[in-house]
């Protein structure tokens, strides 16, 4: 059983899409997301720094667009808008995007189509944006290691958020930069901060503001059940229905991540074989410490297309014509 995950924001980095631009059908696949957001997404993925990337405007709809043309480019499924149902349908035992990837795992799904969303990702980056700049200047650090409960029990004590809780040993913790600075200063035993590349406190009330533009947005669109069981950022259960999926990434952005509880799904559904799409290297990394026994592969650059691709023949379902 194989499962697809898209990675969230702070997963980017200088240059990415470069070597991308090689492997056909990625090219077109991204000027065309290009349009539909709006954001120049092939020069920001590819000569932009590291500063102009961290922008949630620019950072959400480059992941998200990387997600879904490095999963074409292992599927061989660049049709001009084709959905997912041929390449995906029956063939994965699940989908899941953590945190802005989940808005790739409802395309992947079926809910809704790459360019709706990408029109989805670019309002909701810029909407995050915005919410991040009208307070105080706020942002994120992980928390590795430590005991769970003194983790969060710290977290409390400086007045922050648990706005990501992943797994194998990482929490991540969201508020004002003055508190998280604090918690750097003064760290739960045998953990340590890192500050991630993020404009912002994401998931907490701060960006109460983007829900309601990311609301306006989602209810132009009409969602179809997944045709891929999809798991939600929310609790990790499987979700069944598209209108309900759509409205649990819009209140996501507001809301704590709980990506322990959808790799514990993961593993109740008896997962073997974990791929993360570009740009991969994090999610597979907690899979390792959490998920032991699956097969992992992270695509971090065309070279892992074989090893991604040998992962899908051996784990995912086959499909009529690999039966034959």
């Amino acid at each position: 059983m194989l499962v697809v995950v898209c990675p969230g924001q702070g997963a980017q980095s200088p240059g990415m899409l470069a070597p991308w631009l090689e492997v056909p059908g990625v090219a077109p696949a991204l000027h065309r997301a290009a349009e539909v957001t709006g954001v120049d997404l092939v020069r920001h993925g590819t000569t932009s720094d590291a500063d102009t990337i961290r922008d949630t405007a620019v950072a959400q709809p480059l992941l998200v667009a990387s997600a879904l043309a490095s999963l074409r480019a292992v599927l061989g499924a660049f049709e001009p808008t084709s959905g997912w149902t041929g390449a995906t349908a029956g063939r994965l035992g699940g989908v899941g995007g953590h945190s802005v990837g989940e808005l790739a795992a409802l395309a992947i799904s079926g809910v809704v189509s790459d360019d709706e969303a990408l029109r989805l990702v670019a309002v909701r980056g810029a909407a995050m944006a915005r919410a991040a700049a009208a307070g105080p200047t706020t942002g994120m650090s992980a928390v590795l290691g430590g005991d769970p409960q003194e983790v969060l029990a710290a977290i409390a004590r400086h007045g922050l958020v648990a706005a990501n809780v992943n797994g194998g040993g990482q929490v991540v913790a969201a508020g004002p930069l003055d508190r998280l600075a604090a918690l750097a200063a003064d760290p739960p035993a045998k953990a340590r901060i890192i500050a991630l590349q993020v404009a912002g406190a994401f998931h907490t009330d701060v960006m109460a503001p983007a829900v309601a533009d990311l609301q306006a947005a989602a209810d132009q669109v009409v969602p179809a059940d997944p045709t891929t069981p999809l798991l939600s950022n929310a609790d990790g259960e499987l979700v069944s229905s598209g209108a309900d999926a759509l409205a649990r990434v819009v209140a996501q952005v507001a809301r704590p991540v709980r990506w322990d509880l959808c790799q514990q799904t993961m593993a109740e559904q008896g997962v073997t074989g974990l791929l993360e799409v570009a740009p991969g290297g994090v999610l597979t990394g907690l899979a390792r410490r959490t998920l032991p026994g699956v097969e992992t592969v992270a695509l971090k650059s065309p070279a892992d297309l074989d090893a991604a691709r040998d992962l899908v023949l051996r784990h995912a379902a086959p499909t009529a014509k690999e039966q034959q």
